[in-house]
C-alpha cells in the first residue's frame, strides 16, 4: 500500500500542478466550449475569474502532494475540487469524466493512506 500511495501522491500532485498551470499560462489547447448549460457553467467561471482562484489552489495543492507537505491539508482542498469536477462532468458534460474518475482514484488512495489524519472527522 506505500508504493500505491506514492504513485497516487505523486500522479496526483503531477496532475494538478500541469493543469492547474495550464489554468494560467494556456500550455494545453482547449477544445471549444461546450454547447448548453456547460458552456454557460464554464463561461460563467471565466469571465468571473473563479477558473483562475480554482487552479491557483490545484497549484498549491499539487505542489504540496510533490512536496510531500502537509498532505491531509492539500488532500482536504482538493476534495471539493474534485467533487465539482465529476459533479460538472456527471450532470452536463457526461464525455469527459475519465480523467475526472481518474483523479478520484487517485484521491481516495491517498486519502486511505493518510487516514488516521481525518479519524475525527468520522466521530460522532
Amino acid at each position: 500500500m506505500k508504493i500505491a500511495a506514492l504513485i497516487s501522491r505523486l500522479l496526483l500532485g503531477l496532475s494538478f500542478v500541469v493543469f492547474g498551470l495550464n489554468g494560467f499560462l494556456h500550455f494545453i489547447p482547449s477544445p471549444p466550449l461546450p454547447g448548453g448549460t456547460a458552456g454557460q457553467f464554464i463561461g460563467a467561471m471565466m469571465a468571473s475569474h473563479w477558473a483562475e482562484v480554482v487552479s491557483g489552489f490545484q497549484v498549491l495543492c499539487g505542489a504540496l502532494l510533490l512536496l510531500n507537505r502537509f498532505v491531509p491539508l492539500a488532500l482536504t482542498i482538493l476534495g471539493p475540487i474534485l467533487v465539482n469536477i465529476l459533479l460538472f462532468h456527471i450532470l452536463m458534460n457526461p464525455s469527459g469524466i475519465g480523467p475526472g474518475i481518474v483523479t478520484t482514484i487517485l484521491w481516495f488512495i491517498l486519502f486511505y493512506r493518510h487516514r488516521q489524519n481525518f479519524s475525527g472527522l468520522f466521530q460522532q
